[in-house]
């Protein structure tokens, strides 16, 4: 089982690739609406453009390309990227960024517990103001064995 100890990096960081065919569209939502910061991209790499957003406090990135031959995926409206901002105040600030409505979830958990929105390739992101702690519940399905790797 891979372990972060204090003061080190994480074991495992993780990056989500989406493929689009409207980068520019897409980037400005998640870098100026959403407010990741761009870290990073390429262009003409292999007939690909892309562009590398972080999501601040957490070694995870969002890889947006573009190209290849390659049509966008279909989006689906329990495809979701949930972003836990804290308090109600950020929420509706990046609200506001975002210039457009939002839209009612599938799942009803989170009309209860934010706010969700459509990117412009149809894609789904749920502003929730509370900060993200795993429930007793969920704590309790983390595997306890070490040493073997396997859940």
């Amino acid at each position: 089982m891979l372990q972060e100890g204090p003061g080190t990096q994480p074991a495992m960081q993780l990056r989500v690739a989406r493929h689009t065919e409207r980068l520019h569209e897409v980037v400005r939502f998640y870098r100026d609406g959403i407010g990741l910061p761009q870290i990073g991209g390429f262009r003409g790499h292999d007939g690909y453009d892309g562009v590398f957003l972080a999501v601040p406090g957490t070694g995870a990135h969002l890889e947006l390309t573009a190209g290849g031959g390659q049509g966008a995926a279909a989006p689906h409206p329990e495809s979701l990227l949930v972003f836990y901002l804290g308090d109600e105040a950020t929420v509706q600030a990046v609200a506001a960024r975002l210039s457009v409505a939002p839209v009612p979830p599938a799942n009803p958990y989170w009309a209860e517990h934010g706010l969700t929105f459509q990117d412009p390739d149809g894609f789904r992101v749920v502003l929730v103001p509370e900060r993200w702690e795993p429930s007793a519940r969920e704590r309790s399905r983390t595997p306890r064995h070490r040493g073997t790797g396997r859940l």
